[in-house]
């Protein structure tokens, strides 16, 4: 009979673990591994997913809420510069979180790993909320350019966002059941699309708000004064919006459990771990207290160096990947999403390409414009991006990750040399279908597995630091295409984009070489987290179901002498 332990209250039960009995601690950790594994999908589950899933909710809104907030700042302080930002200006404020983004991925994907998943989760929510407060509150000064000050908070943002990839990835994973853990971490990154959405809509609500005073501006050169201030105001608020969504997972972020499988096999703590998971499984927050623990080891005394697990460290770390069959996993996570990235990306800066073709941009009038923007980013939003999300998630648990990947890199090669090779003959309807296409293969293929693989493939002692190692680069693709690829769109033609369809043609370049690199990743579908550690990396002994119904028996029968 379990024991009751102290703690939980109606809506959320705790209950001491019910292997504690067991005295071989090896076969403790797989009963109690095995119970995540096998549990069905339940609340628990959807409040991980919902808690996840609002920080990259978060992460797309500041991200891409940037592209509508540069125009409303082009009416605000440009007016000298027909109310745009400098070329080099405007790839600053938007490279600036990229390169945030892998500061914060390597470093709180080491942090995690070092000191535990839970001491650190929540913090990189607090940073983006400060650098989104911050961005909110800048001002222009006698001595202080507003785009210098945007960098600087972005940048502080970058690193907040960095940290939530790896966390929210590898938490995920470690508490999903085997069955749906591909879904339920796709569920939690499909919050990117809503975020996309979000923006553009909060960015609508603003601008309708403001039509009276933009509407009296036909041109950009008649934007002064009211306009002015009117388009100060809308790119704060459009921008300050994203720390509100991140208030309510803050709590339970903060008071989230450690993660069993980082308990039993890097902290090496086996009562804590076995406590852990049943406060995770019956829903109360936090970690299991030093009463309950102290319940546990009365009924079987720890012996954490019996485990078959190795300790983490620099000499193991560098040594299990420099053997190629162990770092050529670590060269196709983070291969794939850089190439992927570069792409991804460079195909968002193209927006206003797509847009004028579909006449959603170019207006005159200062409120046609900016409500174009608003409303075109919202179609493409909802074409392509959305709905490649949730075909993922609908099938990355069936047809598998690599499939998917592999076949989405080799679409996209496809559809970008179509483009490229075929971009002046192409009309405006077909251009917009081939770009939605591309956003559809992207979500529903290799930007939603390479963020998904690193999280499960990697032992769990650097998993976390491994996924943010690919990660960041994939953030270095995106400043790739951000700083060296988007310039040369008006290669020959200052202001113009005659060099697009290049640019087309070296997207569809760095997808064949994510097609190739996408066939060192090996296929996680349904395999719980130990299998994969012991098929690629030949770690945790594991038995299989047979033997550990062996060992169960033999355990139960010592109890009973």
């Amino acid at each position: 009979m379990a024991q009751l332990t102290s703690g939980g209250n109606a809506a959320f039960h705790n209950y001491a673990n019910e292997f504690a009995h067991i005295s071989d601690p090896n076969e403790r950790r797989r009963l109690a591994l095995e119970k995540i594994d096998n549990a069905p999908f339940g609340w628990y589950h959807i409040r991980a997913i919902t808690v996840a899933g609002i920080g990259f909710f978060t992460d797309a809104y500041d991200i891409f809420s940037i592209n509508i907030a540069v125009t409303m700042l082009g009416y605000a302080y440009f007016h000298d510069n027909k109310s745009k930002l400098p070329t080099n200006s405007d790839t600053a404020v938007k490279a600036a979180t990229s390169g945030g983004t892998v500061v914060g991925q390597l470093f709180f994907g080491w942090l995690a790993d070092r000191i535990g998943r839970k001491r650190i989760y929540g913090v990189e929510l607090l940073i983006i909320m400060i650098g989104t407060i911050g961005q909110a509150l800048s001002a222009e000064g006698p001595s202080v350019n507003i785009i210098g000050l945007l960098v600087f908070w972005r940048v502080i943002m970058g690193i907040g966002i960095g940290g939530d990839y790896p966390l929210s990835s590898i938490i995920t994973s470690e508490f999903a059941t085997t069955k749906w853990r591909g879904a339920i971490m796709g569920a939690v990154f499909a919050n990117q699309g809503w975020g996309q959405l979000t923006a553009a809509i909060v960015a609508l609500i603003v601008t309708r708000g403001f039509k009276g005073t933009l509407s009296a501006a036909n041109s950009a050169s008649e934007c002064l004064g009211n306009c002015q201030t009117a388009n100060d105001k809308m790119w704060r608020v459009v921008i300050g919006f994203g720390a509100i969504p991140a208030c309510f997972a803050l709590y339970f972020r903060l008071t989230i459990p450690e993660t069993p499988r980082y308990t039993f096999d890097v902290a090496r703590q086996l009562e804590q771990g076995s406590a852990d998971i049943n406060k995770y499984i019956n829903g109360s927050s936090g970690d299991a207290t030093a009463d309950e623990v102290k319940a546990i080891k009365e009924i079987a005394p720890e012996d954490s160096a019996e485990l078959a697990v190795p300790k983490a460290s620099w000499a193991d770390f560098w040594h299990h990947f420099s053997q190629w069959k162990h770092g050529k996993i670590l060269i196709g996570t983070a291969g794939s999403w850089c190439f992927l990235d570069i792409a991804f990306y460079g195909l968002g800066l193209n927006n206003s390409t797509i847009l004028a073709a579909i006449d959603y941009a170019g207006q005159d009038n200062v409120y046609d414009n900016i409500y174009n923007v608003c409303v075109g980013n919202i179609i493409l939003t909802c074409a392509g991006a959305i709905p490649g999300y949730w075909f993922a998630v609908a099938t990355l648990d069936t047809v598998g990750r690599k499939p998917l990947q592999i076949v989405g890199f080799a679409l996209l090669t496809i559809l970008f040399c179509i483009i490229g090779f075929a971009y002046h003959k192409l009309s405006g309807h077909a251009l917009l279908a081939l770009y939605v296409l591309c956003q559809l293969f992207e979500n529903w293929g290799p930007n939603t597995t390479t963020f998904i693989v690193p999280g499960e493939v990697f032992p769990t002692r650097y998993r976390s630091t491994a996924h943010g190692m690919s990660a960041a680069s994939g953030k270095v693709g995106a400043i790739i295409a951000q700083c060296a690829i988007a310039p040369l769109r008006t290669h020959g033609c200052p202001g113009g984009t005659c060099w697009l369809n290049h640019v087309m043609e070296i997207f569809a370049l760095f997808m064949l070489l994510g097609f190739f690199v996408s066939f060192l990743i090996p296929e996680t579908k349904r395999k719980t987290l130990e299998e994969i550690a012991e098929e690629c990396h030949g770690e945790y002994n594991y038995k299989g179901p047979a033997a550990l119904n062996e060992d169960s028996e033999s355990s139960e029968k010592q109890v009973e002498v």
